[in-house]
């Protein structure tokens, strides 16, 4: 029996999964009673520090879970579980931790993408059980824009570098804590969390710790997920946003037997894209809630989601807010949505009204859940101008000529599937998303789309230049050199791919056994 600390924040439901696979029974913490009675206790930590701590202390639990840290009974703390056992964090100054491990939480400081999102190594500093059958180069998955300043040498178990070298776990008598989730981390986290929950287990070291720690940069599967005209949920794949052929939706299989087949092959993410308007469904029935929990009791790594993440009233009268829509979704196997048009219109009212309400779903969400859970996807389409002052969008000087010689473009912003362009260039709309707290931005390309003919390069620099979270190359993808190619050329941190991996004209495990001499990525 493991007992699971839900405090009500964030995907849960994966480290339940997780620990279903190994064969575990879960229960979930109702009262500190739980907690004092609990034989192994495992704490999720998901989104912001402040709100977890009120959480913890507006239910009782702080006192509860301070005595059982101070037994010292088995525990294992992940993401900001691990930076509540420390005394404070500059996520929330004014909200202190729970003070078992002396130190504080920090935010990145660096020229790096903030958050720090994706497969990352480590470097031992202590034996321990959860690296049995581990070699040491193996990667495991991090998002989280702060870290641990422990000032108890003796309890840290790894350090991990990105700008810094911080720590990404800890170990004090049977307590352990990490920055990285396993739950997230596939085959190997499966098998760090086994370890765990095995006492029997040796205590070793690895033997082949990196001297530094790399980031890894991240091949993503997209399925689009729509209904077909027979009612189906099916993944299909349009040519510049149009998904029929000779009349019927592209059938390209179905969505949770496609996302575990890519998960095998090596993707480290899935994500999925509802393009289908399921406006009058009650929340509860929502086709891809079904998708998303049945894919996440086989896949173990990120999630994303997108569409219809936003306000909606269903057929029964009953009004969701868009943090409920997010909140369901996060419940039932997400680690991450993604909004599309919404942000679009956010960003104009915005520059509209020269201020931020803090009630968009941008900002809502982010409150709640942390920047990492918001992902921006940008559906923005080429026009040509004849100089840069053309309009009063950022404008780039391009290596391709317009259809009348122009020299010069900016990217449109679109909604509605591409079928409507807005007054608002893809630049300033990642800027604002950002300042409003999104962090990653997913970067797709209408001219692209389906074309086979590589990523967009100048798009993708554009946008690059002018933000400081994560962004993923999407839109173009036709082999495993266009892979490389917007690595070389971009600092994008990731690159997506869907219509090449639905017709298995290129395999993901081919586009990493490519890219491995060249770039870092995580093995397959």
């Amino acid at each position: 029996m493991i007992t699971l600390l839900d405090y009500g924040a964030g995907n849960v439901r994966s480290v339940i999964n997780a620990l279903e696979r190994l064969g575990e029974t879960v229960e979930l913490v109702e009262t500190g009673a739980d907690i004092a009675k609990a034989r192994r206790l495992v704490f999720p930590g998901v989104g912001n520090f402040g709100a977890m701590m009120r959480i913890l202390s507006d239910k009782q639990l702080i006192e509860p879970l301070l005595s059982y840290l101070r037994e010292d009974r088995p525990f294992f703390g992940i993401c900001v579980a691990l930076q509540a056992l420390f005394e404070s964090s500059e996520e929330a100054p004014d909200m202190p931790g729970l003070g078992f491990l002396p130190g504080t939480v920090k935010r990145f400081d660096t020229d790096l993408s903030v958050p720090h999102i994706g497969w990352n190594g480590y470097k031992a500093r202590q034996p321990s059980r959860i690296f049995n059958d581990l070699n040491g180069n193996e990667k495991l998955y991090f998002v989280h824009s702060y870290y641990v300043d422990c000032e108890e040498e003796g309890a840290i178990l790894t350090t991990t570098d990105y700008g810094t070298e911080f720590v990404s776990s800890v170990q004090k008598g049977n307590i352990i804590a990490t920055q990285f989730h396993p739950e997230k981390s596939g085959r190997v986290g499966l098998k760090i969390l086994k370890n765990f929950l095995d006492s029997t287990r040796e205590s070793i070291l690895p033997q082949n710790c990196p001297q530094t720690t790399k980031l890894a940069k991240r091949i993503i599967a997209c399925l689009d997920v729509r209904s077909n005209d027979q009612g189906d949920l099916v993944v299909t794949k349009g040519d510049q946003y149009d998904v029929r052929e000779k009349g019927d939706v592209r059938n390209l299989g179905k969505p949770v037997q496609l996302a575990e087949e890519y998960y095998q092959q090596g993707a480290d993410e899935i994500t999925f894209l509802n393009i289908t308007a399921f406006r009058d469904f009650p929340l509860e029935d929502m086709p891809m809630i079904e998708v998303l929990r049945q894919t996440s009791k086989n896949v173990f790594v990120p999630l994303t989601i997108g569409g219809g993440i936003r306000d909606f009233t269903d057929r029964n009268g009953r009004t969701y807010s868009a943090l409920e829509v997010a909140s369901e979704y996060f419940r039932s196997g997400a680690d991450k949505i993604s909004i599309g048009s919404d942000a679009v219109l956010i960003v104009e009212e915005v520059l509209k009204t020269g201020k931020a309400t803090g009630m968009s779903s941008i900002e809502q969400i982010a409150r709640v859940y942390g920047n990492q859970a918001v992902v921006i996807s940008v559906d923005p389409r080429r026009v040509y101008v004849d100089s840069p002052d053309a309009v009063k969008h950022h404008v780039i000087k391009s290596k391709f000529s317009g259809p009348n010689g122009e020299e010069y473009c900016w990217y449109q912003c679109t909604i509605k599937g591409g079928r409507e362009g807005r007054d608002l260039d893809a630049v300033t709309l990642a800027k604002v998303c950002e300042e409003l707290g999104a962090g990653e931005i997913l970067l797709n390309c209408i001219d692209k789309d389906g074309t086979n003919s590589g990523f967009d390069l100048e798009l993708i620099n554009s946008v690059r230049d002018a933000v400081t979270i994560p962004v993923i190359a999407s839109s173009g993808a036709g082999s495993a050199e266009h892979f490389l190619e917007v690595f070389l050329k971009t600092d994008a941190e990731a690159a997506l791919a869907a219509g090449i991996f639905h017709r298995k004209e290129v395999p993901i495990s081919e586009v990493k056994t490519y890219l491995q001499d060249t770039i870092e990525i995580r093995p397959v």
